[in-house]
């Protein structure tokens, strides 16, 4: 059984991007009282993409900082959330109080922490979403980071979940806290078996 994700209809990704938004404004919702500022997200675009290529990126080579979150419930999958070199220091001095001189591949345990802490908040934002949208019900594990080029960070969801297909839905979002603007890219990849599920869900949403 292959999964064919291109299934998907236009209306279908304007549901799922829908979701996203609701999504982004839960979680803008969540970091605005964390880090007691206001933060706004939005969702500017949402397609269907081939985790074979990393076109997405300026480069194929460039490093990025990938954090993967497992989800299970009615469906499984997993979310990989990437955030470009350049724009994550911008990121981390949004988040930490009193940020250091940004070492992609030497992040301190406080900037690895940041950084799962937003993926957390991001990851359970949109599947409550995606739950509130569809009746479905999904949670996530813990996040787990990353740091290497674009290319090596999208082979491990090809090779770990293989069975599931070379597609996933692209989402991009932006975030800013009126002073700096950050670009973040959020894959989510539902397992072969819980494509129907997904399809299905999105089906009853549009009756």
């Amino acid at each position: 059984m292959s999964f064919d994700i291109d299934q998907l209809s236009n209306l279908d990704l304007d549901i799922l991007k829908e979701i996203g938004n609701i999504g982004a404004g839960n979680a803008a919702t969540a970091l605005s009282t964390m880090l007691n500022k206001t933060i706004d997200m939005n969702v500017p675009e949402v397609k269907v993409i081939d985790l074979k290529e990393s076109s997405f990126f300026k480069d194929a080579e460039t490093t990025v900082a990938g954090v993967y979150v497992e989800f299970y419930g009615d469906i499984k999958g997993t979310i990989l959330f990437i955030i470009e070199e350049d724009t994550l220091g911008k990121m981390l001095s949004m988040l930490l109080p009193q940020p250091t001189e940004l070492e992609i591949d030497k992040l301190s345990d406080v900037e690895v922490s940041a950084l799962s802490e937003v993926v957390n908040i991001l990851a359970g934002s949109y599947l409550m979403a995606l739950n509130t949208f569809t009746g479905l019900r999904a949670y996530h594990t813990v996040p787990n980071l990353a740091v290497d080029m674009a290319a090596a960070i999208l082979s491990v969801p090809i090779i770990e979940f293989s069975l599931y297909g070379d597609k996933a839905v692209f989402i991009e979002s932006n975030l800013t806290d009126g002073t700096d603007n950050i670009n973040n890219y959020f894959i989510f990849i539902p397992s072969v078996n819980s494509f129907p599920v997904l399809l299905q869900a999105l089906l009853e949403v549009i009756k």
